[in-house]
């Protein structure tokens, strides 16, 4: 009998959990829309705040029209119908956005401060108040510069399909010798509305470890902080293994994927420092914003006393924000917002040597070769890799010597040192298009002289 009790008492305990259990798909369904609500809080956070930081505007209809139009699946099929609330303080300035997604959950949430752009909080995270507010900016941007002659009709062709079918271009820029040469930009967008840079973050990342060895603070040789004991191989991963995209790390998808930092809310150190080792470090190429992420990391008390602000307005990059993770790291593999202006600024410190216009210099001699060599493992298709730029070596019609910033969605830095060009090209290019940026460099060196 006190068997058979103890029997009908444990089938009851387990009913109520049976109840509850989910499947694999049910659950990835459930984490899909939760992600797909990150999404969307943060990039209508993001893309409204910081274009208001700089004097500009955005409405919610023109994110979702640029931003949240043409995403990763599933999540495109998700955000759109998922309704959100814009909360702004007692100045009018924004304070976050959030976004439900579940009956049963808090909606997610993206968090606005005006020194540091917005963060994404965890699932179910709540707001803590943001005491902290930024002088006011001066809001004066310069006319826009447009292109003459035949360089008009490049950047004309580049608003189309020229390029790429279903390529959608914001914002096309040249300059040379330090000049501008025109620029020009869709409907929505001018020069000083910001958009996120993705993974040309990691060129301005790259070039942030650049300016920690200049002043004494960091090696490029040494080992960046990884691992747990003297008996863990990837203590021997050097900044330099990272920065190239050869830590041997393991990734459980392609490496520009880092879905739960990005839209879920998770952090930089619990997303991107764990991961095994399944190659020996600087043997195999493998893009991974994990080995952007722990080059930022391995220089975090440098960047505590000279964060990227100060970078920033050091180049006259006024417009341009590096956000972070909840927890006040930088997410410096993506999370940049930034114009076409302060973008070329960026190229111009390479063409310069690294040396600003009053003679400073904040890159260490050498410093672009570094960047543009191809010294590591190389990855297939039709661009090479230096230290945190891509090469256009493969690319016929293209100056030797030519590397780039590339970012997800068509965003493109690309410096021509032998002729003293920059050119940039911001985009919102749909899942599944491609910007053809070798062939828009070609013809945009070509018709700079026509």
């Amino acid at each position: 009998m006190i068997r058979h009790a103890f029997a009908a008492a444990a089938l009851f305990a387990a009913a109520p959990l049976a109840a509850q259990s989910t499947t694999q798909e049910q659950l990835d369904t459930r984490y899909d829309r939760a992600l797909a609500a990150g999404y969307k809080a943060l990039f209508l956070c993001s893309a409204i705040a910081n274009a208001e930081r700089n004097g500009a505007v955005r409405t919610p209809e023109s994110v979702a029209q640029w931003e949240l139009a043409g995403i990763q699946a599933p999540l495109d099929e998700l955000v759109g119908d998922m309704p959100y609330q814009i909360t702004r303080d007692g100045d009018g300035e924004l304070a976050n956005v959030s976004v439900a997604w579940a009956d049963d959950m808090r909606p997610r949430m993206a968090v606005h401060n005006s020194k540091m752009g917005c963060s994404q909080l965890p699932i179910e995270g709540v707001p803590v108040p943001i005491v902290t507010k930024r002088p006011a900016l001066a809001t004066g941007h310069a006319p826009v510069v447009a292109p003459r002659g035949a360089l008009a009709g490049s950047f004309s062709q580049a608003f189309g399909e020229a390029y790429g079918a279903g390529t959608r271009t914001t914002a096309v820029l040249a300059m040379r010798d330090g000049a501008l040469l025109g620029e020009a930009y869709a409907a929505d967008f001018g020069p000083a509305v910001p958009q996120r840079t993705w993974s040309v973050a990691k060129s301005i990342a790259a070039t942030l470890v650049g300016t920690a060895v200049q002043r004494g603070e960091a090696d490029v040789a040494k080992p960046a902080g990884l691992g747990l004991f003297v008996n863990d191989r990837r203590k021997q991963i050097t900044v330099d293994n990272l920065l190239r995209m050869a830590s041997g790390r393991y990734s459980d998808t392609p490496g520009n994927r880092t879905d739960p930092l990005y839209f879920g809310g998770s952090t930089v150190e619990e997303t991107a420092l764990h991961w095994p080792l399944v190659h020996l470090p600087g043997t195999v190429f493998r893009y991974a914003n994990n080995d952007t992420l722990a080059a930022v990391k391995a220089i975090g008390a440098s960047l505590e006393d000279h964060p990227p602000a100060e970078f920033f307005s050091r180049l006259g990059m006024h417009d341009t924000v590096a956000e972070t993770d909840w927890r006040g790291d930088y997410i410096l593999s993506s999370q940049v917002w930034s114009t076409a202006r302060d973008l070329a600024k960026l190229g111009q410190l390479y063409l310069d040597e690294g040396v600003l216009g009053d003679g400073t210099r904040i890159l260490p001699e050498g410093w672009v070769e570094y960047a543009s060599a191809p010294s590591g493992p190389q990855p297939d298709g039709a661009f090479g890799y230096g230290a945190g730029f891509w090469l256009l070596n493969k690319s016929e019609g293209v100056p030797a010597d030519t590397f780039a910033a590339m970012g997800n969605r068509g965003q493109f830095i690309v410096i021509v040192p032998s002729l003293n060009v920059v050119i940039v090209r911001r985009g919102e290019d749909p899942t599944g298009s491609r910007f053809d940026i070798a062939a828009f460099t070609r013809d945009v060196i070509e018709n700079m002289t026509n």
